[in-house]
């Protein structure tokens, strides 16, 4: 095969193993996405093809190296800590599987590049079931109802990060009149392995406007 050719095959494969991975960050919301994951991708490819293109006497194996160090820096722009919660490091962690497979693929290890975005994707995708099966003691579902006012789940999500409680999902469902509006709303929440579920109920009804508070569906009442 041409070598030309050889190199545009690896560049377009890296740049759609990149976009998959990229593409699925997104799709959540997370600080890097699509663009970033292709660009991490491509450019890792591109940076092998050159280290490996430099000459006999030439070391290909420096530049990778430096790839592989130096993506922490643009890792490490995604991690956001809000109060007790760290944010990111997923992203973080698959830019940096994505300049390995760009590396890998620019190397001409296709077979392993593509494994790899496979795997990545599956676990992507399927982490938060597997979590809740194997920690399933540890999800939680709270149901409060309460009345309308701005800032309200603020309050409520303020709350739960006192206790380090993480907050998985969010539903909201509003329920009554119009002069009479009262929300439904649904934390699916993980639980600290030490939680002091009375404290954590009594901090909860103290907030303006909460009527009612369901753990996994049962109605809770404090003293």
């Amino acid at each position: 095969m041409n070598d030309d050719l050889v190199i545009v095959i690896r560049l377009l494969l890296s740049a759609i193993l990149g976009g998959a991975i990229g593409f699925e960050r997104e799709a959540h919301n997370r600080p890097a996405g699509f663009r970033t994951h292709i660009l991490v991708t491509i450019g890792s490819s591109l940076l092998m093809l050159v280290s490996m293109n430099m000459g006999p006497n030439a070391d290909s194996s420096r530049i990778a190296a430096q790839v592989v160090s130096g993506i922490g820096f643009l890792g490490a722009g995604t991690i956001l800590r809000t109060g007790n919660n760290i944010e990111g490091l997923t992203t973080a962690a698959s830019i940096w599987v994505c300049s390995a497979i760009g590396l890998a693929i620019g190397s001409g290890f296709h077979l392993g590049g593509i494994v790899v975005t496979a795997i990545v994707l599956f676990f992507l995708r399927k982490i938060s079931s597997l979590e809740r099966l194997i920690n399933r003691k540890n999800y939680k579902t709270i149901t409060i109802i309460g009345s309308t006012r701005p800032g309200f789940i603020g309050e409520i999500g303020t709350n739960f990060g006192h206790h380090h409680i993480t907050i998985i999902n969010i539903s909201i469902h509003a329920i009554g009149v119009k002069k009479d509006l009262n929300e439904e709303i649904i934390f699916t929440l993980k639980f600290p392995n030490k939680l002091d579920i009375e404290k954590l109920l009594k901090d909860l009804y103290k907030i303006e406007g909460i009527q009612e508070v369901l753990l996994n569906d049962e109605m809770i009442e404090v003293d």
